[in-house]
């Protein structure tokens, strides 16, 4: 069975038993909390939220869809047998029409039924399987309904094993819609169980770790195409799948099969990425894009194929026009040709540098940030010249240089290096405070989602569902004051990661960091480099800097505006006097 035949069984399968088929979402996601498009639900949160209707969109409450995705977060792990960027997702999706009789009976009909495999076995949710001193122990029961269901279909009962924490699904932050789930695992070609199918139950609403039964319950499943057409296919990988070999077919058998993985990968992610608005920049998903296509221009060139990339895309057109036609040959290929200019202009300005005994970490970065030259291409020029590179400067002047020039998604200050006027530093300290102050008041689960701070104002926004009260405004602004009145040290130290780890020290989510890091701990009085003290630290953050010296140089601090930006995300505006 072919992905594309794959493909439309689903999709048929759904339709016949009552869904409107969704086409699928653009990978630049409407949901500002998140870079791209990482799941299929994600067009559909404000269906669960109650902010949009589906018997009005689509005229049903249930949906179904084949959802191009892309995850930022496995880009380095590209290259072995199961991490990609690029992937499809197949979904069923449910907004009050069924529950879990329905969505289970719908999972085991289509995988026994229509793709032919024989469940392995499957998981549900038991609190006892839970550690102690997670709030799932006491606040949810067995999932004895799914049991039964499962058991009633005829699943034999050794065959329906009891998790914890891994099958309950979480909100989002400190509130919102959660639940326990079920999973469908069948044997690969190698005899191995892998789980295919994960079905999530939005039963529960949680508040501050508390949970009260929605009123509407709904459905959310997601199962990956490759992986699905890995066992189907009785493949031993997914790159040996027909979503895969015919790419990887045009590259040298004699180029290592990581390598030829890589391109495989890169290249269907940028074909997409390109299709749908992407352009390569040095920020956010340009910053994404802009990676991938240095790191196959980078591949192609170490391996002298620089005149496959055209064929390689090609296929990729071919594999996939027929089902995604937004897919743009002319514009992919022009950017492509575009960038890869660019790429050799700077190779030649920097080619110079390897004729020195030595790269410190100034000029390594230089290399990487002014022209553009991956570090692996860095590493691998300067192993050809016999030059040594100092790659852990190199890896704190990048540390640093993310830290000051981050952009409103991911970053701290708006034009980047050049805005270091003494407000802006103020309001750099201010923010720290800002995220600890919210955490105390919200909870511990508030995460930052993204900041931007210019001379005027900070704005940070964060995962929290429900709109803050004035009470809660007052307190946080108090909190922050309260911390400026006491004049606490602002002490910069560089630390292994793995401890500042252990400390709690925030850092962004999913992003690489060197072995030491740079991070700013907040008082307690008393506190310098030599003696930090971090276990009486008010805050704890990775960052770059720069900030003031005291809490007492920042000045009076003011929340001017709170609001929501997206479900589960909202967003402060706030000032220093």
């Amino acid at each position: 069975m072919t992905s594309t035949e794959i493909r439309k069984k689903f999709l048929e399968f759904f339709k016949k038993n009552g869904h409107a088929i969704v086409s699928s979402s653009s990978l630049i996601p409407e949901d500002p909390s998140v870079l791209l498009t990482t799941a299929g639900m994600q067009q559909f949160k404000p269906y669960y939220t109650n902010d949009s209707d589906s018997m009005k969109d689509f005229k049903s409450l249930n949906t179904a869809s084949v959802q191009k995705c892309f995850r930022t977060s496995d880009i380095d792990e590209v290259g072995d047998e199961s991490h990609l960027t690029f992937f499809e997702m197949l979904g069923n999706f449910s907004f009050g029409g069924y529950f879990k009789k329905e969505a289970i009976q719908y999972g085991h009909d289509f995988i026994t039924k229509e793709m032919g495999l024989e469940i392995e076995y499957v998981t549900v949710f038991d609190p006892e399987k839970v550690p102690e001193g997670d709030w799932r122990k006491n606040g949810v029961p067995f999932d004895q309904e799914s049991y039964d269901i499962w058991k009633k279909i005829g699943i034999p009962e050794e065959k329906i094993i009891r998790e914890g924490t891994n099958v309950f699904w979480g909100p989002t932050g400190n509130e919102g819609p959660c639940g326990p789930t079920t999973e469908i695992y069948v044997k690969n070609a190698a005899g191995k169980a892998v789980e295919v199918w994960n079905i999530v139950f939005n039963q529960f609403y949680a508040k501050n770790q508390k949970l009260t039964p929605l009123e509407t319950p709904g459905v959310d499943t997601g199962m990956g195409l490759e992986r699905l057409a890995m066992v189907v296919q009785k493949k031993a990988n997914i790159f040996e799948t027909d979503l895969f070999a015919s790419i990887i077919g045009l590259l040298p058998e004699e180029m290592e099969i990581r390598t030829r993985r890589i391109l495989t990968d890169h290249i269907r992610g940028i074909a997409f990425l390109i299709s749908d608005g992407v352009k390569p920049s040095n920020k956010e998903a340009g910053y994404v894009l802009r990676r991938l296509m240095r790191r196959v221009m980078v591949h192609l060139h170490l391996s002298k194929n620089e005149g496959l990339a055209e064929h390689l895309f090609s296929e990729v057109f071919e594999n996939y026009e027929g089902f995604y036609p937004g897919l743009n040959r002319e514009l992919v290929l022009g950017e492509f040709e575009r960038e890869s200019k660019s790429f050799s202009e700077a190779l030649e300005k920097g080619a110079w540098e390897f004729e020195k005994a030595e790269l410190t970490g100034e000029i390594v970065f230089d290399l990487y940030q002014t022209h553009g030259l991956p570090i692996e291409m860095i590493e691998e020029l300067a192993k050809e010249k016999g030059v040594s590179i100092n790659k852990a400067d190199f890896e704190r002047r990048k540390l640093e240089h993310q830290e000051l020039s981050r952009t409103s998604s991911a970053g701290q200050f708006k034009g980047g290096l050049a805005d270091h006027s003494e407000k802006t530093v103020r309001l750099h300290t201010a923010h720290h405070l800002l995220l600890k102050a919210l955490q105390t008041i919200l909870g511990p689960e508030v995460k930052q989602r993204g900041s931007n701070i210019t001379s005027e104002r900070l704005r940070m926004d964060f995962m929290h569902d429900a709109k803050m009260t004035d009470e809660q405004k007052k307190e946080a602004e108090r909190i922050v004051n309260e911390k400026i009145a006491e004049d606490l040290p602002v002490v910069h130290s560089e630390i292994a990661r793995e401890e500042a780890e252990k400390l709690g020290a925030e850092h962004e989510f999913g992003q690489k960091y060197p072995d030491i890091v740079s991070i700013y701990s907040v008082g307690p009085k008393g506190a310098t480099a030599k003696n930090p003290q971090f276990e009486k630290s008010f805050s704890i953050e990775f960052c770059g800097g720069p900030h003031m010296a005291r809490t007492g140089e920042v000045g009076r601090f003011k929340i001017i505006k709170e609001e929501a930006v997206a479900a589960g995300i909202r967003r402060i505006r706030a000032t220093v006097e």
